[in-house]
């Protein structure tokens, strides 16, 4: 079945390549030109209006890895008319698990299948494999189960259940990522601090391969070191965690304590106002992820 990624930025060009070297038709779209140059640099064919898919009277499956809210909603009702019943529609961005729900059933009146997709695994898993976290039919889940198993890490796909199942789940798991960061921050901030001479770089080293608390943000926390033993190449302002957001607002409706969210969105929002190695930390570990650009 021919995918469209409509979206070619870090994530979405790296899920078309993903998908190309598995052997999958891959047809790419940007608003932006230096992206699809990109795109067809690395031989993926490209489109440059949407509405030529209209034109496409195929099976097919609609990728879109959009900034959420406005844009990849109307794109979304753009798509309703533009896609045939039986047609697949994919968003794999950070949309509101809510705008899932409501897109989920736009789409139904039309006979086309929608999955709203929670991706992890930062650029390294677009291009690699990613862990997806799938809300929609579960029957139609059949139909793209072996693409997405194509494209993921070993055990890295899970069928969610209903629309906005996936988005939600992803909302919950980048507050936990947020708050991991956060501790990560704190602790290598008080090591910098102390009386101590301690070599980050070698502390981070020896913790991501022996200690309790090893794991892949660990090694990734390493390599920023070994990058930049100072850290001095990222900025030290952290904006708002909207994950964070959302999820404090669903554990106050379903009265579930969250702290650690809680003081994870303070702590983000102080760097606005004071500057911190904490934040340095989290920064560099946003940026060996592929989330965040450091300053020039």
């Amino acid at each position: 079945m021919k995918i469209y990624m409509i979206g070619l930025g870090k994530m979405g060009l790296n899920l078309a390549l993903n998908m190309q070297e598995k052997g999958y038709e891959v047809i790419g779209y940007d608003i932006k030109n230096e992206m699809e140059e990109r795109a067809i640099a690395n031989n993926i064919q490209v489109i440059n209006d949407v509405n030529q898919i209209k034109k496409d009277g195929t099976k097919k499956i609609v990728w879109l890895m959009l900034p959420a809210g406005k844009i990849t909603n109307n794109m979304i009702v753009s798509f309703s008319q533009l896609l045939l019943e039986g047609d697949i529609l994919i968003d794999g961005g950070n949309s509101d698990y809510r705008d899932s729900i409501s897109n989920g059933q736009l789409l139904l009146k039309s006979g086309i299948l929608f999955f709203d997709i929670g991706t992890s695994g930062g650029v390294y898993g677009a291009r690699h494999g990613a862990s997806f976290m799938v809300g929609g039919d579960k029957k139609g889940f059949n139909l793209i189960e072996p693409l997405l198993t194509d494209i993921s890490a070993p055990n890295g796909l899970l069928y969610t259940g209903k629309s906005g199942s996936g988005h939600y789940l992803k909302i919950i798991h980048n507050a936990i990522l947020h708050s991991e960061l956060e501790i990560l921050g704190e602790g290598f901030d008080l090591l910098n601090s102390s009386q101590f001479e301690y070599n980050l770089k070698d502390v981070a080293y020896n913790w991501s391969k022996s200690s309790v608390i090893r794991g892949w943000l660990m090694d990734l926390l390493y390599d920023a070191f070994c990058k930049k033993p100072k850290l001095d190449d990222v900025e030290t302002t952290i904006h708002s965690s909207s994950a964070c957001i959302d999820a404090i607002n669903s554990a106050m409706k379903l009265n579930v304590p969250v702290p650690m969210m809680g003081i994870t969105l303070l702590m983000r929002q102080r760097t606005q106002q004071q500057e911190t190695f904490s934040a340095r930390i989290v920064n560099s570990l946003r940026k060996e992820i592929g989330g965040y650009k450091p300053k020039k």
